[in-house]
């Protein structure tokens, strides 16, 4: 479904858009906001998860704009919250990787209570810490809710490479190998389901290199694994509605249910 970018105006509409809230345990961050389209349904769902170094100055507000960009292309999407390292929210290992996973599950118990949600083939995508959490929870072999497809937006698809994993996880990879074993994706590989790897080769702040490499090492593995680079794409620039690394993840994403065109256009290069 072709969307137009959205104007100033509707960027601050869908900032202050007051979504549906969703409580999946007691810590006030788990719970989840649910994004519904107009009309009867059901729709197909897209679970989010953002990134932000897993810190806790960052939350899922990141992800608004993208959101509301999916609704208007006609699917709900599921916006996890999860506690995160600092501000005594007690995040890092395991609370992060406990949290996103019962909020997943939790999205199973609330399309039950609804008839406007089709949970037959959910894709799940997330951007930067949120990268690293969508394709690992991907690998989930007791989801509560079947996911047909990961999307991972300059990912971070090594922690052993990411200095911040150290304190996420509690150790280095020689001193806790069993957590990196259990959450790192490129350990992880292959996934048993399509993924898209979408990463700016100018990012600063994630080295394109890493989705380079994991999609190599799934690949090997026998992986079903699509990267592109986007030129000139920051690091940010996957949740702003407006970038071209965006209107090619939201087009992957859609092929869920639409006859949407591939990603690879003249404007953005295709790994193959």
């Amino acid at each position: 479904m072709a969307v137009k970018p959205p104007t100033v105006a509707g960027l601050v509409r869908d900032a202050f858009a007051r979504p549906g809230r969703h409580s999946y345990g007691d810590h006030r961050l788990q719970s989840a906001d649910l994004y519904v389209p107009r009309g009867d349904g059901p729709h197909g769902v897209v679970i989010l998860v953002h990134g932000g170094s897993w810190r806790a100055r960052y939350g899922r507000w990141v992800m608004r704009l993208v959101a509301a960009d999916l609704v208007r292309r006609g699917v709900a999407v599921w916006n996890v919250g999860y506690r995160r390292l600092g501000r005594g929210e007690g995040g890092g290992w395991p609370a992060t990787f406990d949290d996103v996973a019962a909020a997943i599950d939790a999205l199973a118990d609330v399309a039950a209570q609804r008839d406007d949600l089709d949970l037959g083939a959910v894709v799940l995508a997330g951007h930067s810490a949120g990268g690293q959490l969508a394709l690992w929870a991907a690998s989930r072999e007791d989801s509560a809710v079947r996911v047909a497809r990961v999307a991972a937006l300059a990912a971070v698809c090594d922690m052993s490479k990411a200095e911040i994993a150290r304190e996420v996880l509690g150790g280095s990879p020689e001193q806790v190998p069993e957590r990196y074993d259990a959450v790192d994706p490129i350990r992880r590989v292959p996934l048993p389901l399509p993924v898209l790897l979408v990463h700016g080769a100018g990012d600063q702040t994630v080295p394109v290199e890493r989705s380079r490499e994991y999609a190599a090492a799934a690949r090997a593995a026998g992986g079903d694994v699509e990267l592109i680079e986007p030129p000139a794409a920051g690091h940010r620039a996957f949740v702003d509605p407006r970038s071209e690394g965006w209107r090619v993840a939201a087009e992957w994403i859609l092929r869920e249910w639409t006859s949407a065109a591939s990603p690879s256009t003249p404007s953005a290069r295709s790994s193959t």
